[in-house]
């Protein structure tokens, strides 16, 4: 690990560079008229997909609407919609708001459709009638009855192109990758249940009962996703496994997914071989493969070892399928086996189970080599070390631990996720371990500091994919929240922005004390505040005030700051204030700023009520300047105020200043009490307004009516 650590910069963030989210939850989806855009409904809400790069540029958040339809005109920014009340509604893109409502049908509107002239709308209904509208004048022309509708669907994963004039099919073609023999079992899962036209292009675009959109190959929803691996030579693409039979194969580049049929069950495991040209998929078992072998893992508690033929790489058909046989058997476990690693030198296979431990085996003969004993719960993962005789496990206990493969001892331990840790791998060539839990979290280790880096949270469900790629400067990840996320390591690029902001900082520094020298206190002022540095900006204004008309300069220069600015110099006046050095200066800020200041303006402020809240114990109860009696300070800052005393010639001047921040304080609290109350009573109304309504009887109106009658 000392070698790995001294020739390896370790790592110290990833950021997330890559999305893969589910956009399309089932219903309607709309290309728009130059086709470079698919307006997919998921959930509440609409989105709007680049098709070129498969990417959610905006979402239309709150909308409720069960059919949606833009209009055909590009220039006229208008959106229909219908809800389950029947109307029609148009809305305005640009405000927002609706501008006018359709109402003819007497049943839920099913489908839309616009005339090439963009003047007249068909809307059909549950209602059996078509209503053909004027879109200038926001009127029906005519309803066309049509007594009955009838949806020509078998088989359903057959697309058919009907000729309107004579009602005859001149083309149908089915799904390519259904085999002749199995279409009528698979219909449901890959039927078709929507399909769209883009002119522009000559396209039909069809979506499948699994929201998977046709044409771009796109997957709208990819369900609760189990794994995830890096594929290709040069990780160009990734291969996700779904709580589904089928899988995933992304594009990075384009987010084009191709889907892989032939699994008759969820697929749970995945792995990649040779040099990223090839991967194995298990539905049951969790597999580990290499180059001429594949070892096997299952919940019948056993261990495999398959042989790979050197032909396996050649192209066969489908019929020409491989049949591999076990070469070694073996009962590892009194309970199901979650993971399965084989070391980097093909000699070793390590494997983690329910019953709580790990254990070592040969390759060779599958002979038991020793048992890592030491977690409290079942163990997720297992992964060795790729430069040191080091294994990894992970536990639902919510540690990591690292064991020494001679004498199977414990030689760390990682403390830190408050859930399952589901995947652990090896980073920064073996320095570094990146984990995954079930709460959501990945948490990056340092080895030799047992440390946490950094934790990262990029899901809302359990991480159950984690791999890295061949440079180890790219991650992606898999979780139950649907979502595929690629983190890219970012270390690199902050200590570049950290040191270009300690040389900006060294400029600025210099400039702000040429800009002192000059006497350019304004600019002086504000290039203090941005660097945000109290010290530094308690020096400018003391050179402020040692100027002849000092005060006058101050209240000058703090006048033409903009509001942020000034919060900042009421936010570090508070803190200036708590010291008897710094309180003249603190208070001839506070003062400027309640002289110059409206009550309203400063109550806009950031932070003021706290403010306030800071300053009145460090300031004293001056007397009236009628007042006979002698001034006594307050217990709290009474050195202030003597200081203050001292330094100030104008005892008026020094008195008006306590006074005027009380009445401001009192002001204060007396418009947050004004709207507390009005919150209580607005809260009281809408309960009473509530419990009327509620205890109303049901015939209530009618009797209401027949006493006025």
């Amino acid at each position: 690990m000392a070698a790995a650590s001294s020739s390896t910069s370790f790592k110290t963030n990833y950021a997330v560079f890559r999305r893969i989210e589910p956009f399309y939850k089932g219903g309607r989806i709309q290309v728009n008229q130059d086709g470079e855009y698919i307006f997919c409904a998921c959930g509440s809400k609409v989105n709007v997909v680049d098709i070129s790069t498969g990417d959610v540029v905006r979402s239309i958040e709150q909308v409720i609407k069960h059919l949606v339809a833009f209009h055909p005109d590009i220039s006229q920014l208008q959106l229909f919609s219908s809800s389950m009340d029947n109307i029609i509604r148009i809305w305005d893109l640009n405000s927002s708001q609706c501008i006018a409502q359709l109402e003819n049908h007497y049943s839920p509107v099913t489908s839309l459709a616009f005339s090439p002239d963009s003047e007249t709308l068909i809307s059909a209904g549950r209602d059996k009638i078509c209503t053909v509208w004027d879109l200038n004048k926001k009127e029906p022309k005519g309803t066309i009855p049509v007594y009955e509708v009838k949806l020509i669907s078998i088989p359903s994963w057959i697309l058919r192109v009907w000729d309107a004039a004579s009602a005859t099919c001149v083309h149908s073609q089915s799904l390519p990758h259904l085999p002749d023999q199995s279409k009528e079992e698979e219909a449901g899962e890959h039927s078709l249940v929507h399909c769209t036209l883009v002119p522009v292009k000559s396209e039909i675009v069809a979506v499948n009962a699994e929201h998977n959109i046709s044409m771009y190959n796109f997957s709208g929803y990819n369900g609760e996703v189990l794994d995830v691996r890096f594929l290709g030579p040069k990780d160009s693409h990734i291969v996700v496994a779904t709580n589904s039979p089928q899988l995933k194969v992304f594009e990075l580049s384009s987010s084009h997914c191709q889907v892989l049929y032939g699994h008759t069950d969820t697929v749970l495991g995945l792995d990649v071989f040779r040099k990223g040209r090839m991967f194995a998929s298990c539905a049951k078992p969790v597999p580990k493969m290499k180059e001429n072998f594949v070892v096997t893992a299952s919940q019948d508690h056993t261990i495999k070892v398959w042989h790979l033929p050197e032909s396996l790489s050649a192209k066969k058909k489908e019929s020409d399928l491989e049949i591999l046989q076990p070469q070694v058997t073996v009962k590892a476990h009194d309970k199901d086996i979650n993971s399965v690693a084989v070391s980097p030198n093909d000699k070793l296979i390590a494997t983690g189970s329910q019953d709580k431990t790990a254990k070592l085996w040969s390759c060779k003969d599958c002979g038991l080599l020793g048992v890592f004993s030491g977690h409290k719960r079942g163990i997720w993962c297992v992964q060795f070390s790729p430069v040191d005789q080091v294994l990894a496990t992970s536990s639902a206990d919510g540690t990591i631990k690292l064991w020494d493969l001679q004498d199977f001892s414990c030689l760390k331990t990682f403390e830190g996720h408050d859930a399952s840790v589901l995947k652990v791998i090896f980073v920064s060539r073996g320095g570094q371990v990146l984990s995954s839990g079930s709460d959501g979290l990945l948490k990056l280790w340092t080895i030799k500091s047992n440390e946490c880096v950094k934790t990262l949270d990029g899901h809302d469900d359990k991480v159950w994919g984690l791999h890295a790629n061949k440079k180890d400067n790219l991650v992606v990840t898999g979780s139950s929240d649907s979502r595929v996320l690629l983190w890219k390591d970012v270390t690199q690029i902050e200590l570049e922005e950290k040191q270009a902001k300690e040389e900006e900082e060294i400029l600025k520094e210099q400039e702000l004390s040429n800009l002192l020298h000059e006497k350019k206190f304004l600019k002086a002022l504000g290039l203090a505040i941005s660097l945000d540095r109290p010290h530094t900006v308690l020096n400018v204004i003391k050179a402020i005030l040692k100027e002849n008309n000092g005060r006058e300069d101050l209240a000058k220069n703090i006048a033409k700051l903009r509001k942020d600015q000034k919060e900042a110099v009421l936010k570090f006046s508070v803190i200036w204030n708590t010291n008897s050095r710094n309180c003249h200066e603190a208070q001839a800020v506070l003062e400027t700023l309640l002289k110059h200041e409206m009550p309203e303006c400063l109550l806009q402020y950031e932070g003021i009520k706290g403010a306030v809240e800071s300053l009145l114990p460090y300031t004293g109860k001056w007397p009236s300047p009628h007042s006979a009696e002698p001034w006594v300070p307050k217990p709290f800052g009474s050195c202030h105020l003597r200081r203050e005393k001292e330094r100030c010639c104008d005892p008026c001047q020094l008195m008006d200043f306590p006074v005027r921040l009380f009445n401001f304080q009192t002001w204060f609290l007396s418009a947050e009490r004004h709207f507390q109350r009005l919150s209580r009573l607005l809260q009281a109304s809408m309960f009473l307004d509530f419990m009327w309504q509620n205890m109303r009887l049901p015939d209530a109106s009618e009797q209401d009516e027949e006493m006025e009658t």
